[in-house]
């Protein structure tokens, strides 16, 4: 099924898949293609309505009788620390960050697959290659960075968490993360949430895209507590999660 918009893009429908948050659910999405000179401002109008990138594409559910999953963003001028994250932050005070161009590496791949073997064994992204990697981080057509986190303040120190980025014209848009799995006491998830929040806040900027949200989805738990939070609505636009 295709389908036009204005201004001639050409937005896709998929077949119906199991869907990988609720069970017994079946997702389908509504995509279309980044490419060229257009692909910037396409990109920003999509994620204003809810579409997430994925390398050239850009898409969103769009599921048969069920709309469980919404588009949420921290409203970061608004986000107060509370002593849970301070608590990240001091644990993690070590940690030193850096932003780089998108170009994958093996020690991010190496990362990639020891999180996802922990995190979400049996999953689809387990049987990436390196080379399925490498088009995951740079296939991007536009601006995109990765920032990387390690321990000490070494370039060469122990790389223990990665987040690939989008910047957007009002925020920073979280494509894909993954850290260190036998880190649990320092809470990388949530400090590579943190760190985005200080990062839109030091550019003037107002927004973290946190990507999907399902309310009865235990993964998908911690996004709710970065608040406030904002969900995409369709026609009503951005809203405050109540």
């Amino acid at each position: 099924m295709t389908d036009h918009t204005p201004d001639s893009t050409q937005l896709f429908l998929t077949a119906a898949m199991p869907c990988p948050y609720l069970p017994d659910r079946q997702e389908r999405k509504l995509f279309t293609h980044l490419t060229g000179r257009r692909a910037t401002a396409l990109h920003a109008l999509l994620s204003d309505n809810g579409f997430r990138r994925s390398q050239n594409l850009i898409y969103r559910p769009a599921c048969d009788g069920c709309s469980a999953c919404q588009s949420v963003r921290i409203v970061a001028k608004q986000f107060v620390v509370s002593p849970r994250y301070r608590r990240v932050l001091k644990a993690n005070s070590d940690v030193s960050i850096s932003v780089r161009p998108p170009r994958a590496t093996a020690e991010q791949f190496a990362l990639f697959q020891h999180y996802l073997a922990a995190r979400h064994p049996g999953g689809g992204m387990t049987q990436m290659s390196y080379v399925d990697y490498e088009y995951m981080v740079e296939d991007t057509p536009v601006q995109s960075v990765l920032v990387e986190y390690r321990l000490g303040d070494k370039p060469d120190g122990r790389l223990v968490a990665v987040a690939l980025t989008d910047v957007m014209p009002e925020g920073l848009s979280m494509v894909y993360s993954f850290y260190d799995p036998l880190l649990p006491h320092r809470g990388l998830g949530n400090l590579l949430i943190l760190d985005h929040i200080q990062q839109v806040r030091s550019a003037g900027l107002d927004y973290v895209y946190l990507g999907y949200w399902v309310k009865d989805s235990p993964k998908m738990a911690y996004k709710a507590r970065f608040r406030p939070l904002e969900v995409q609505s369709g026609p009503l636009g951005w809203r405050p999660l109540a």
